[in-house]
């Protein structure tokens, strides 16, 4: 995810996030500490053509990733999209050598926990009020070595489309993000491309 970028996630961030969006700062925040030797954070977005269908962020901190966002255009939902960005992120994790990877989720959003639940994450606890002004619970979810998981997260990617889908999950930031590369589902040519920006060498 890079600036030029921010018109189009912002139109799919608030479509997706009604009462909690992001705001434009959030997002210049987290791309401020994405690029160069000492970046902490990694956020790309996905692409159907020119339109831009789904993006996803990690910070890292203290060898911890903490999966700050993903989203998914609705009629993305159900073909694999949200568990390739998840991939990317986790595969991001393991770059910046991350013992673990957390996230926190809305506890009414069940197709987002099956998701995380297929790449092994499991809920370590609850924030109460979390998500406001709704006043919503968060669950709290950890997936122990991301670096070990990548046998079963490409297996997940790649087997996703057809089952129930993954929905746009915003998770509130706690620090910052961005990367470039271009990889398209080698699996399907013809599903969205995911793009970022290499963050660390």
């Amino acid at each position: 995810m890079r600036w030029w970028d921010l018109e189009r996630v912002m139109e799919l961030e608030e479509e997706l996030f009604p009462e909690d969006a992001w705001s434009r700062g959030m997002f210049w925040s987290e791309l401020a500490h994405a690029r160069g030797r000492d970046a902490t954070r990694h956020y790309v977005v996905a692409e159907d053509g020119p339109r831009l269908v789904g993006y996803a962020g990690l910070a890292a901190v203290d060898r911890t990733g903490d999966v700050q966002t993903i989203a998914a255009a609705r009629d993305q939902w159900g073909t694999g999209l949200g568990a390739r960005l998840l991939t990317d992120l986790l595969t991001a994790a393991t770059a910046f050598e991350c013992r673990e990877v957390l996230l926190e989720m809305r506890v009414d959003n069940a197709r987002a926990q099956r998701l995380y639940e297929r790449f092994g994450f499991e809920p370590i606890g609850i924030r109460k009020g979390y998500y406001q002004p709704g006043n919503v619970d968060a669950l709290v979810m950890r997936l122990a070595d991301p670096a070990t998981a990548s046998a079963v997260t490409a297996s997940a990617a790649t087997t996703a489309n057809g089952e129930p889908g993954e929905p746009g999950e915003s998770i509130e930031p706690t620090a910052n993000t961005a990367s470039t590369a271009h990889t398209a589902n080698p699996a399907n040519p013809a599903t969205p491309s995911v793009q970022g920006t290499e963050t660390h060498g």
